[in-house]
């Protein structure tokens, strides 16, 4: 009787189940179809071999970073911060996407602007991107990044625009490293992370239109830059037109020219406003003769916008000037004895010491 009851209940177990056979689970067949170039699939496809991972040592200090080709020559874009630490020797190695690893060499480097471009030498087959104009983006518009974040080399995000022209400003901690860098900013909800640093932001085209530089993370007090923290949707990008501008420069000259108004500022002031210092004997707040000067610009002014766009502090004014070149005109609106006045002013450069 019990085996008459084993044996009838396996045998409606093969009826309900088809049987004794071995699983097999459907499945879509492999495919190579191509992406559409458009899509972020296919700009990570076509931007990826253009895109390299750093690895710097020098100064007892070791980092990771992302920059891209500039050109077949070997230029290669990236972040000031990225490099610093073998300026005054050390070295630099660059992976590309492809498995290939080069020493490079610093051309040069900006604090100020946080940018840097380096040179490799005999590497063929270079695949330069393309670069876009920061000016035509828009609030909104899709952007892929692509980096090295935590030395996981050819990783890639997505995201929006976040806000255009958004001051921040990098740099200058307590350890004395970096100058501080200022930054009319990209910002973006692509996820960035250490190691992102130098890395192309790119458009829904697949051109670069900004260089990501800096994240807000949460454990990041203070705001902006080497936050060893991830990302919260917070990350800022350089505008490509001033890389572009900044990555000229420095290759055609090994340094970048910084526009001035040729005026020192009250950082210690604190209302709403860029304000003009005073004269302290040892030297005027204006420089003579300056542009600031010729402008008309006076010890004691607020400055309060440039070309309309409101400015609250003297960092705001800083970032606000750094976005344009020596020689560019600009309106600036400013108070002076409860007046406010429009006074129109052309950039000098700081290599001119005015």
């Amino acid at each position: 009787l019990v085996a008459g009851g084993i044996g009838g209940g396996v045998g409606a177990y093969i009826e309900r189940n088809g049987g004794v056979v071995d699983v097999a689970l459907p499945q879509a067949p492999a495919e190579d179809r191509p992406r559409d170039p458009r899509s972020i699939a296919g700009i990570a496809e076509a931007a990826l071999p253009g895109v390299v991972t750093f690895h710097v040592k020098g100064g007892g200090k070791e980092g990771t970073g992302t920059g891209f080709v500039l050109d077949r020559r070997g230029h290669i874009l990236t972040n000031n911060h990225v490099v610093e630490a073998a300026a005054s020797g050390g070295d630099i190695s660059v992976t590309f996407s492809g498995g290939t690893t080069a020493e490079a060499e610093i051309v040069g480097r900006d604090s100020g602007y946080d940018l840097a471009v380096v040179r490799v030498s005999g590497v063929r087959g270079l695949r330069p991107l393309r670069l876009g104009n920061s000016d035509s983006v828009r609030v909104g518009d899709p952007v892929v990044a692509i980096g090295a974040p935590y030395d996981l080399a050819g990783t890639v995000t997505s995201g929006i625009i976040s806000a255009k022209e958004r001051p921040i400003t990098a740099g200058g901690g307590d350890d004395g490293g970096s100058d501080v860098s200022y930054v009319d900013a990209i910002q973006t909800d692509a996820p960035i992370n250490p190691g992102n640093s130098g890395g192309p932001l790119m458009d829904g085209e697949g051109r670069v239109i900004g260089i990501n530089s800096a994240i807000r993370a949460a454990d990041d007090e203070t705001g902006l830059g080497a936050s060893q923290g991830g990302s919260i949707g917070l990350g800022f990008a350089i505008p490509v037109n001033q890389g572009k501008r900044v990555a000229e420069e420095l290759i055609n000259t090994g340094r970048a020219t910084h526009p001035v108004i040729g005026v020192t500022l009250d950082m210690r002031f604190t209302g709403d406003g860029a304000r003009v210092g005073v004269d302290d004997g040892d030297r005027p707040a204006v420089t003579p003769d300056g542009p600031g000067d010729r402008a008309g610009i006076r010890a004691g002014d607020v400055i309060t916008a440039v070309n309309g766009a409101r400015v609250h502090n003297g960092e705001e004014l800083i970032v606000k000037i750094r976005a344009h070149r020596p020689g560019d005109r600009l309106e600036l609106t400013l108070e002076r004895d409860g007046r406010e006045r429009t006074l129109r002013l052309t950039l000098g450069s700081a290599s001119d010491d005015r």
